[in-house]
Parts: C-alpha cells; sequence; structure tokens
C-alpha cells in the first residue's frame, strides 16, 4: 500500500459521505487517511495501516485522540450510548475501546490483514467501510456531551 493506494481510498470515500452534514477534511499520508468534520482534528475517522505484534494491518474506523484520556472516555461514552443502533451497522468486527499501540486514546474501528499489492477494488472496499464508520457514528459524536 502507498500514497496513490490512499489518495484512491480518499477520492471514493468523499463520493461515499457526501451527504454527511459539516465540512469534511482528508489528509493522505504515506501510510493511510485521515478524515474529520470541521475542527475536531482530535475525533476523526482513519483508514492507516498499522503494527500488531511484528504484523502489519490495517486499521479502519474511529479515533478520540484528546490529549486527556477523561476527553477521550467522554466521546466513546457518548458513541457507546447509541451502540445499539450503529452496531447494525458495524457489526461485531468493530471494537469500541482502548486505542491500539497509545495509552489514553480511544477507537471504535477494526483491523484487516494488509496487502501488500492492493487493487482498486480493495481501495474502493476501504472506502465504503470507512464511510460506513462515519455514517454510523458522526450523529453520536456530535450529540452533546
Amino acid at each position: 500500500m502507498d500514497l496513490g493506494f490512499f489518495e484512491t481510498v480518499r477520492d471514493a470515500f468523499e463520493g461515499f459521505v457526501v451527504g454527511v452534514p459539516g465540512q469534511r477534511n482528508t489528509y493522505v499520508h504515506s501510510r493511510g487517511l485521515k478524515a474529520w468534520f470541521d475542527d475536531d482534528t482530535r475525533e476523526h475517522y482513519e483508514a492507516q495501516l498499522i503494527r500488531v505484534d511484528g504484523t502489519l494491518q490495517l486499521e479502519v474506523g474511529f479515533h478520540a485522540e484528546h490529549p486527556k484520556a477523561a476527553l477521550n472516555d467522554a466521546v466513546l461514552e457518548r458513541v457507546r450510548a447509541t451502540e445499539a443502533e450503529w452496531r447494525i451497522a458495524l457489526g461485531d468486527a468493530a471494537v469500541a475501546g482502548d486505542f491500539i499501540g497509545r495509552t489514553g486514546w480511544r477507537r471504535v474501528s477494526e483491523v484487516w490483514p494488509a496487502n501488500e499489492t492492493p487493487d482498486i477494488d480493495e481501495a474502493i472496499e476501504v472506502a465504503a467501510r470507512l464511510a460506513d464508520y462515519v455514517i454510523a457514528l458522526e450523529p453520536a459524536r456530535r450529540s452533546p456531551a
């Protein structure tokens, strides 16, 4: 997976979330795609390459990365308050809890095996799944604390 792959993911993703309210922002980097709405960069959606037990994996989902764990816990509580609804869209693959590899951050995401030679169909699949997270979680994320 390279920058070109994640640029393709971004292009497809933007089409999938065109109806989601708020100013959409995206950033492609060598290891992934980050997307957020309005100025909420600490609460964002991401498709990114990570290492889990030394193995390269692709994580797809939502992150709360505030500097204080209590803020991240509050975000996760808001999102979990509607888990019955978003679980229908995201299924059992979505894990809500601690961030992978960073204490204090939180996530609702899933991990896939990384394909070293992904094609356009995989890019569209990743984009669609990331859009699933946005559509399922964004209403709860935006709800008042």
